[in-house]
């Protein structure tokens, strides 16, 4: 090797390190308290083992003989004798022995292509058309959460973007608590019942405020904004938070799991002027109504070992090792968007203003298949909103549909190769200008209610630098897309490309 390809490599690698990131969470605060690794209940942080997972089902405490395992024993609030004289005093708790905080935070660089900005044609000679610079660094996020248990099967989770893009825009992600195996008051099997209370994901089957992609699943934040001869502007997506009430039961690690939640309506939309009418509409939440969402699922472990199908795996000195097993399951959601539509009567002084509920939904199947390192899941998604324009007179509902398939493996306990297809589907993004196909154009604006909008092809690779540091390259391949008009379907731009390749680090402390 000659000394300029050793100083490529050299530089190469430092990038690696400089430039890799994800959006997860893993939690350091427990590994200080049972002395062991990160990687005890992660496959690739933070994505869970069978560990993992069980350690989470179980309110984040060892699933057998928790008081063996921890190191630094709980701090005991109040005598356990108090438990004879309940309820003629407080019933006795405990607090993690230590803080149970951990810290976040991650950097991203970013190469696009070159015509990563013809998309700005439908707004010729626009000073203020959005400018997207070919390479950037950016900052991701500096967040604090903090996890454990409060003993009597009462858990608790809170984290918090104290800083996103470098600035002061953050927010409260999940801030809840969790009741775990209510069901026992009820003389319920083990781990029936269980009860969450706060804001919280939803429980999708894969989860994306904690992925370890470095951009997330499309499906999940895809929208359902309609053109201007729709009455639907509903900004809701299945990975926003939610506050309300879970119940649920099962284990996620083996056998059945379900979750039933209902939970604050989020749907906010924009106010537009549809060309066809005068009046201005505004799309809002109906606090009033609560949306549902409901999930079932079953694990079938394959394992050929009788005796170790149903045990629970954890990672041993060479890495994680998961049950040879098949999940399946599907979601519903339920909700209702209120959109108001406010006018002039032809008399030019009486105002009206009329109101719409409009239900919509979102169903979807998923799988995911593992064997040892290797891991095959996927998503498919259909979203529904009906469609009550001026008038009240029903139309043809807003649909689109979508998924997407990803393969793991880990060819290394520290590298982690990752291939990954996303698609979307949606006629109202096609009329919007939203990443058209230029593989399939529409003949019609108003043609089907499903056209492809955005594919995206991701090739991947994650490496940890220690068991709580993380790098991370994925390359996004799209392929060619049209810009079209809103009001005619014809193009407005020739077909382009916006292809990126993203690179990040990450660590946790």
């Amino acid at each position: 090797m000659t000394t300029r390809h050793r100083v490529a490599v050299i530089l190469f690698s430092l990038l690696m390190l400089a430039l890799f990131s994800s959006s997860s969470y893993a939690i350091p605060a427990f590994s200080r308290q049972y002395g062991t690794s990160c990687s005890t209940c992660h496959v690739n942080f933070p994505k869970l083992n069978d560990f993992g997972k069980a350690f989470k089902d179980a309110g984040f405490k060892f699933p057998k003989d928790d008081d063996t395992f921890i190191k630094v024993p709980p701090v005991l609030l109040g005598a356990p004798a108090q438990k004879d004289i309940w309820p003629h005093t407080i019933w006795p708790g405990t607090i993690p022995g230590l803080p149970p905080i951990g810290l976040r935070y991650n950097t991203f660089f970013q190469v696009v292509s070159k015509n990563r900005n013809a998309f700005n044609a439908q707004l010729p000679g626009d000073p203020t058309a959005p400018f997207i610079p070919r390479t950037d660094f950016q900052s991701g996020l500096f967040s604090i959460f903090m996890a454990g248990n409060f003993g009597s099967d009462i858990a608790f989770w809170v984290d918090d973007d104290i800083s996103v893009a470098g600035g002061p825009d953050g927010g409260l992600g999940d801030g809840y608590l969790k009741f775990v195996n209510i069901g026992r008051f009820l003389k319920l099997p083990t781990d029936a019942l269980s009860l969450r209370v706060g804001q919280f994901e939803l429980d999708l089957p894969f989860s994306p405020a904690r992925s370890w992609n470095l951009s997330g699943w499309d499906i999940y934040d895809q929208t359902n904004f309609g053109t201007a001869a729709d009455n639907v502007q509903n900004g809701f997506a299945l990975s926003s938070a939610a506050q309300g009430v879970e119940f649920s039961g099962g284990h996620t690690y083996r056998g059945y799991h379900y979750s039933l939640a209902i939970v604050n309506q989020n749907t906010s939309g924009n106010t537009a002027s549809p060309a066809s009418i005068s009046p201005v509409t505004s799309f809002f939440s109906d606090s009033n109504f609560k949306d549902l969402y409901g999930r079932f699922s079953y694990r079938f472990n394959l394992e050929r070992n009788s005796a170790s199908r149903n045990e629970i795996q954890a990672a041993g000195a060479t890495g994680p090792r998961d049950h040879t097993y098949l999940n399946l399951g599907t979601l519903y959601f339920y909700g209702r968007s209120v959109q108001r539509a406010s006018g002039v009567e032809p008399d030019g002084v009486t105002q009206t203003v009329i109101t719409a509920r409009e239900p919509f939904y979102r169903v979807g199947g998923d799988f995911s298949f593992n064997y040892r390192t290797f891991n095959l899941f996927g998503q498919y998604l259909v979203g529904r909103d009906h469609n009550l324009p001026i008038g009240f007179i029903r139309s043809n509902p807003v649909k689109f549909g979508g998924g997407f398939i990803e393969a793991d493996y880990l060819a290394l306990p520290w590298m982690m190769t990752i291939m990954r297809w996303d698609v979307v589907n949606s006629s109202a993004d096609r009329i919007n200008g939203i990443g058209a196909d230029a593989s399939n154009p529409p003949p019609s604006p108003f043609l089907s209610p499903f056209h492809s909008t955005r594919h995206r092809i991701t090739p991947a690779v994650q490496f940890l630098v220690h068991a709580n540091i993380k790098t991370s390259f994925e390359y996004q391949i799209r392929p060619k897309q049209i810009v079209y008009d809103p009001a005619t379907g014809l193009p407005l731009t020739n077909p382009f490309r916006t292809n990126s390749a993203v690179a990040g680090l990450e660590f946790v402390y």
